[in-house]
Formats: structure tokens, sequence, C-alpha cells
């Protein structure tokens, strides 16, 4: 039988955080939750559901997560953000998987929903959205920059049908408030590997990514929210593509 480490970062997630470790409650072995300095009810919430708090500095989404993966006490790691919850249909199938699985498999992608504006988002680019989140802590690491951070192993992946269920935003007004944050760290991302925007790509570029996720990727099917979804991940393009110019101007 597979023993599992379950590891979360948090810094006051007391709304969010309570609903994931719930949910790791029949499959994790042990529940890891680095902290960096959280001053609501979180280190409470976890220390409740049985959580390891560890308490250390902001250092990034890498570092962090790396950080709690180096902490884990057993050989398979399952990673979970503090506002995501494990499904009751992926909680069955890694309870089958810790008993059944095959030997040669060292990291398992598992599909994630987010719900936002009252459904689930069954379209766009947000579906199926697949994270690597369960693999061998010593076959690979967590690599990237500023965001969009990811495990990357070194040997084979396979995937598993049950979702991470994901409550990414409340609603527009704190996606609004997180768009400032996130656009100007993946612009300093683009930044740090060379890209760059230009004219061209910030009069082009938003228009297309609307596009893809509306039609492309059927976001009209998911109704008013798919039009919303597809409207604000080209905000979120125009506003990198700006943020980007606008950080190489400074560094000239």
């Amino acid at each position: 039988m597979k023993k599992i480490s379950a590891t979360l970062i948090a810094c006051n997630e007391e709304e969010k955080i309570g609903r994931a470790l719930k949910s790791l409650q029949r499959i994790a072995d042990e529940i890891i939750v680095v902290d960096s300095g959280s001053t609501d009810r979180t280190p409470e919430i976890c220390v409740k559901h049985g959580g390891r708090l560890i308490r250390k500095e902001w250092q990034g989404y890498r570092r962090q997560k790396q950080l709690a993966a180096d902490l884990s006490g057993h050989e398979w790691v399952l990673s979970l953000d503090a506002d995501e919850e494990i499904s009751t249909d992926l909680e069955d199938e890694i309870l089958k998987w810790k008993s059944t699985s095959p030997e040669d498999i060292d990291g398992y992608f598992l599909p994630r929903m987010t719900f936002f504006m009252g459904r689930w988002i069954r379209h766009t680019t947000w579906y199926p959205d697949y994270q690597l989140r369960l693999f061998r802590k010593n076959s690979g690491q967590w690599e990237g920059l500023n965001i969009h951070e990811s495990f990357r192993t070194k040997g084979k992946t396979a995937s598993m049908k049950g979702h991470i269920l994901h409550y990414t935003y409340s609603g527009i007004s704190e996606y609004l408030v997180q768009l400032e944050r996130f656009s100007t760290l993946a612009a300093e991302d683009s930044l740090a590997r060379g890209k760059k925007s230009g004219l061209p790509r910030l009069i082009f570029s938003p228009p297309l990514v609307f596009l893809k996720n509306f039609v492309l990727k059927a976001g009209f099917l998911d109704g008013r929210a798919g039009f919303v979804v597809s409207c604000l991940a080209a905000v979120s393009m125009f506003f990198k593509l700006l943020k980007t110019e606008e950080l190489r101007g400074k560094n000239r």
C-alpha cells in the first residue's frame, strides 16, 4: 500500500483551506502546510485538520512548493493549493491506486475544473487544466520563475480521470485584484526569458486569445461565464504584454 504526503502552501487562507484539508483526510498519510506568515486563522485550521505546520518566509511559489516536497516523509507527494479540493471521484481513484498502481509510473496528471460565476467551467483553456500533482518526490523537482510553477519529472507519467476542484475567484472583483499582481509577475517572467511584446502583439494577441477561448475551445458552451472567461483571458494577455514593455523600458 503506497503512502502519500499531501503538501500545501498558504498565507491567510482561512476562508478556503479548510475545504482543501477536509478533502485530504481519507487519502493522505500526512499533511504538510508551508505557511508564509499568516495573520488569520490559517495555522489554527491546519492544525485542527492534522496538518504539520512549517513556517517559512515567502520565497516564491516554486521554492515554497519545493520545500514542502522536500519535507515530506513519504515517497509519493500530492500537491494541492489552498483554493482547491479533491473531488470524491478522484478520492476513490487515488484510494484504489494506492494498492493497485503500476510501479513504472513516476507522476500523474490530474484534470482541474474551475468554479466561476456560479458554475463549473468545462470549456475554454481553463478545462481540462491538467496538472502534474501526484508524483514521486525524488523523480524530479518544481520548476518555474514567478508564476506558472510546475513539477517536472524525469520518469514516465500517466493521467487520472477524477478532478481537482478549483475555487479560484469569488467574483469579477477578486479576479481584477489578482490580475494586477499576476500580470506583473507574468511580465517579469517574460522579460527574464527574453520574450518581446511590441505594438503588433499588443494589437493582435488579445483578440486571438479571445477567439481561441470562446470559439476554438468552445467557451460559448459555458454561456455567459464562458464569454467572461474568454474576455478576461484577453485582458490578462493585454496587461502582461503592456507590463512587459513597461519593465523593458525601465531596464533600458
